[in-house]
């Protein structure tokens, strides 16, 4: 049985904790997309832990965790994480780096770094993690697989090619130092070293654990919003942020894909450049924000103060469709407790006309939100675990928002800590 957990919106949906409770029940579980670029905060009886680029299965000893093929490998963040886990307390977790998963290189930090520079005004807003150039040049086949690391020869000859290539920019489009690729294998040899110990052929493992019936988790990064081909591009992630990229990410068959598991907030939240029709400004943002989450509206990875606003139910249902969500859960509703009323949006306004449907990037510039308003609870909520002890109002809330986005909300967390999770 293979199981996916993804974001509905812009990322930053709270899939952290609801990627912990649902790895605690599986066998493996496979990050297969994006890279160090984004992060989940998971609160587990170890501590606080920020993952980048582990599988959430990290913290128990009965699962296996893999670094699927589809994944932008960063080497040294990868071991400062594991270490990190370790000098926590947690046990050392069993990983599987996929052969065939390609390598984030220190050029693709660099171009990235040198490109937000030149666009200035114009830039993305990407979190320099080097993950454009590290998806352009998979595409573009000259990245670096890990198998590539054992091959020294092979691997020399590829670094050559790409220099040539990456140096016509440094030098004349950026006007900054080349690249040496001696300099560069010397790195990667230092690279193979560290993740030696892990490196397996996960593909045929995946398979294997499939035939004996096993439960796997596929674990998403980011979320719909954020997706090349079906999000807000171009500001979106370099990488596929749905469900149906795991079968390719992590190599699992289409058919084994049986259940998906669309994370979205009470709330919205976004990082990064883009439109963001339901956004909120000024003193009523800075207050949902200072609530939001269990330390602020600030990203696990960057720390960048999160773009807030009310819950955006065209973007929302429109997410979980993309994913092919079979049901959805619902975080931080405890967050909105000190309201006296909570906007939600139910439709779009685009040229005088008001649409239920999510629009393409150049319509979507020039939405503006229709708003439906509710009661709020004006109560502290943190914490309860049994969905008829919530509040009325809450009760509605919750309702009101599977009513609009068409998936069932199965989980409703109303709180940071793994325990505060109801279940309907």
């Amino acid at each position: 049985m293979v199981k996916a957990i993804v974001g509905a919106n812009w990322g930053d949906e709270g899939k952290g904790k609801i990627t912990d409770l649902l790895a605690e029940e599986s066998d493996v579980v496979i990050r297969f997309q994006g890279g160090a670029n984004a992060g989940h905060t998971i609160i587990c009886d170890y501590g606080k832990f920020a993952l980048h680029q582990l599988p959430s299965g990290v913290f128990y000893p009965h699962t296996t965790n893999i670094i699927g093929n589809g994944v932008a490998l960063d080497v040294p963040k990868f071991v400062h994480e594991l270490k990190t886990l370790t000098d926590g307390g947690v046990p050392a977790p069993h990983i599987i780096v996929d052969q065939r998963t390609q390598v984030l290189m220190p050029y693709h930090v660099l171009q990235d770094t040198y490109e937000e520079e030149r666009l200035a005004g114009a830039a993305f807003g990407s979190t320099k993690s080097g993950i454009a150039p590290f998806y352009s040049d998979k595409y573009a086949k000259i990245g670096i697989q890990v198998c590539d690391l054992f091959d020294e020869k092979r691997l020399m000859e590829r670094l050559e090619h790409v220099c040539v290539i990456k140096n016509v920019l440094f030098e004349h489009l950026y006007h900054k130092p080349a690249l040496d690729p001696k300099e560069l294998f010397n790195t990667l040899m230092g690279y193979r070293d560290m993740i030696a110990p892990y490196v397996g052929d996960a593909v045929a493992y995946v398979h294997q654990a499939l035939k004996e019936g096993k439960k796997i988790l596929l674990e998403g990064q980011l979320g719909s919003m954020k997706d090349p081909d079906l999000g807000i591009y171009p500001f979106t992630t370099s990488s596929h942020t749905l469900a149906g990229y795991g079968c390719v990410g992590a190599a699992v068959p289409p058919s084994a894909l049986t259940e998906v598991v669309c994370v979205t907030k009470a709330y919205s939240s976004a990082v990064g450049a883009g439109a963001f029709v339901s956004e909120l400004f000024g003193d009523e943002a800075d207050e949902l924000r200072r609530r939001g989450g269990d330390a602020g509206e600030f990203g696990a990875t960057t720390g960048r103060p999160r773009r807030v606003g009310w819950f955006d139910a065209v973007a929302t249902r429109y997410g979980c469709m993309v994913q092919g969500a079979t049901e959805a859960a619902l975080t931080a509703i405890d967050c909105l407790g000190y309201l006296d009323e909570i906007k939600v949006c139910t439709g779009y306004e685009i040229d005088g006309k008001v649409t239920t449907d999510f629009p393409v990037s150049p319509l979507l510039d020039k939405a503006k939100p229709v708003y439906e308003t509710l009661p709020g609870w004006k109560t502290d909520i943190r914490g309860i675990t049994e969905y008829d002890k919530l509040p009325k109002e809450a009760r509605d809330y919750v309702d009101f928002i599977e009513k609009h986005i068409g998936v069932p909300v199965k989980t409703v967390s109303t709180g940071p800590k793994r325990h505060e999770i109801i279940r309907r």
